[in-house]
């Protein structure tokens, strides 16, 4: 695996890249204003001896006017260095946030990519905590750290050359003070990393609790719970106070450290410099322009010291981005086949399938998952295969296995044994984004986003055009609602589509699956929360939906079932029975036929 150091390297260069005008400007900026700063130190101490010199009456005129000139210039200096680290402050800012949003960007493309197996054993908050707070600590790594550390590096050799320049003792001994400080961070930075990525780890941990609890508050509530939610909350509190703790002493106690020894060393400096003075070595200005540089070095001394904190953090964070960034999906992406725009074949083929079992807190520990004690399998030995434009109807209790089937066809998982093929290519052939642009899916909870119509509708695909959604919208029976709206499809839907009914939101998700076209549509029990009127709606948008398509119904309504072709029912993630769905019906031996004259409702319960 890469090291440290040169993962921090390649990560700015990788970020800061696309930056590189506006960091060249910062760049320039920065060494304008080191040049300010070395040079009126030099005004100074010349007005100081200017100021001391000895002259007669006729020499006061000129004198003065010299002082003048140099207050003057002293003072235009200061206001453009004043000006010049706005400008940098402005720059540092812009860039530190483009580089970390793009960072986030790319981290929570990552995620989105991972499989199921990764997602079903991360907390919502945690996920939240790793990808915007762990990024936000990196905000100053990427806008001043490197920047930085340049600039205070040329700043430092500029104020050793001009301390040489006025005495090699005096600039020797800067030196040796630096190289110990430099010395002394380079050894402590080690130990103290580790206490921030605790504490980094402790945060995403309490933060994915908060999130998990409060989007269940109403079940909390209900159910009596709070005093048990908030026992667990002061738990990880508690877990992560004293690593707070430790982290945040270390970290500043390295830096007090730092502050005390560079006061002793400038003490040792002054004193060496007084020393010379009164050997008459150099005037009283000069003495001033070393203890004023000596006083500039502990500037960017004190900056790098301060910012010992933030890379520490920005190190602990890095380690954990760079885990999320290695964490590799299960499944491997390396199909090349297309499919047809057009209905689907679908085939399963000896299918055994089991959901892995990662083991506790793997996750933290080294972004890869392993598997403890296998669970049992989900599926046993399903066979079965669905021609073009025909529809299945499935059957099965809650735990048979048929959600599996629909995720599996979406290689949200890939099958332990067997193979599946759609249109009559193995999935493991054809890329992920090809296979889920031809698959369309709507099951019981939707998903609405904090956007506006036409983004929840096209799920953020521009390139649809509105006289299209509106189209769809008016052949799914949302006609009236969708002219309701007070702003059409820029209308913004509230978190979560609430303000919606359960039947507008499902007529949403088949607005999406309409324009996405799929050449096979998976219903997984669409219509089993809706009231009767709702659901003889939503009827009608299904018998437009299927036409032309490939589909698999999850049902517990006879109604729904009632337009399939063909009928399976899984039993214990076992094919107990498939077929022709008249045939089966008029099979007294079949379960199908049991089924009906029990009633679905009561027998799949």
């Amino acid at each position: 695996m890469q090291s440290s150091k040169n993962y921090y390297i390649s990560t700015l260069i990788k970020y800061l890249k696309p930056l590189w005008q506006q960091s060249l400007l910062l760049l320039i900026l920065l060494l304008i204003g080191i040049g300010l700063r070395l040079l009126n130190p030099q005004i100074l101490a010349a007005f100081i001896d200017t100021a001391m010199s000895t002259t007669g009456y006729a020499y006061a005129g000129a004198k003065f006017s010299r002082l003048i000139q140099l207050a003057l210039l002293f003072l235009g200096i200061a206001l453009a260095t004043g000006l010049i680290s706005l400008l940098e402050t402005y720059l540092a800012a812009d860039i530190g946030l483009r580089a970390t949003n793009r960072l986030r960007a790319n981290l929570t493309l990552h995620c989105l990519q991972l499989d199921m197996s990764f997602h079903n054993n991360q907390t919502p908050g945690a996920l939240i905590e790793r990808i915007d707070g762990d990024i936000s600590q990196l905000n100053d790594f990427f806008s001043r750290f490197a920047i930085d550390f340049v600039g205070n590096s040329i700043f430092a050799v500029g104020v050793f050359i001009a301390l040489f320049h006025i005495d090699w003792r005096i600039g020797l001994t800067a030196i040796a003070m630096v190289v110990i400080l430099l010395f002394t961070f380079s050894h402590f930075n080690n130990i103290v990393i580790p206490y921030f990525q605790a504490e980094r780890e402790s945060s995403a941990a309490l933060f994915g609790f908060l999130a998990e609890r409060l989007s269940g508050t109403e079940d909390v509530r209900s159910s009596g719970a709070s005093a048990y939610v908030m026992r667990r909350f002061y738990e990880r509190s508690r877990d992560l106070f004293p690593k707070l703790v430790k982290s945040q002493t270390f970290g500043l106690g390295v830096f007090s450290a730092w502050s005390v020894f560079f006061t002793l060393g400038k003490t040792v400096i002054l004193g060496m410099s007084i020393v010379l003075f009164f050997n008459n070595a150099f005037a009283i200005g000069t003495v001033y322009l070393i203890y004023r540089y000596i006083e500039l070095l502990e500037q960017p001394i004190q900056q790098f010291g301060r910012q010992v904190q933030d890379l520490q953090e920005a190190e602990a964070a890095l380690i954990r981005v760079r885990e999320l960034l290695t964490t590799q999906s299960c499944l491997l992406d390396i199909g090349q086949t297309t499919l047809p725009d057009q209905a689907l074949s679908v085939s399963f083929e000896n299918v055994d399938f089991r959901y892995p079992t990662p083991e506790k807190d793997a996750i933290a520990n080294d972004g890869r998952f392993a598997i403890a004690t296998p669970p049992d399998l989900v599926l046993r030995d399903v066979s079965f295969s669905l021609s073009p434009d025909s529809i299945l109807g499935l059957l099965g209790r809650t735990g048979s296995g048929k959600t599996t089937i629909t995720r599996l066809l979406l290689r949200l998982y890939d099958p332990t044994q067997g193979t599946i093929r759609l249109g009559g290519v193995n999935l493991l052939d054809i890329p992920l984004a090809t296979l889920r642009e031809h698959v369309g899916m709507v099951t019981q909870e939707i998903q609405l986003f904090h956007a506006s119509v036409r983004d929840n509708l096209t799920l953020f695909e521009s390139s649809i055009p509105d006289a299209r959604i509106e189209s769809v919208i008016q052949e799914v029976g949302l006609w009236n609602w969708y002219e309701s709206l007070p702003s059409g499809l820029d209308t913004l839907l509230a978190p979560g589509g609430s303000g919606l009914s359960a039947g507008q939101a499902q007529l949403l998700a088949f607005v999406r699956v309409f324009l996405k076209n799929p050449g096979l549509v998976i219903l997984d029990e669409a219509s089993s929360r809706l009231d009767p009127a709702t659901e003889q709606l939503l009827e009608k948008a299904i018998d437009r939906l299927l036409v032309g398509r490939t589909a698999i119904i999850i049902a517990h309504r006879l109604a729904t079932v009632k337009r399939a072709d063909q009928i399976m029912i899984l039993e214990d993630g076992h094919c107990l029975e498939c077929g022709q769905r008249e045939e089966l019906a008029t099979n007294p031996d079949s379960r199908f036929a049991q089924l009906l004259q029990i009633g679905l409702e009561e027998a799949l319960a």
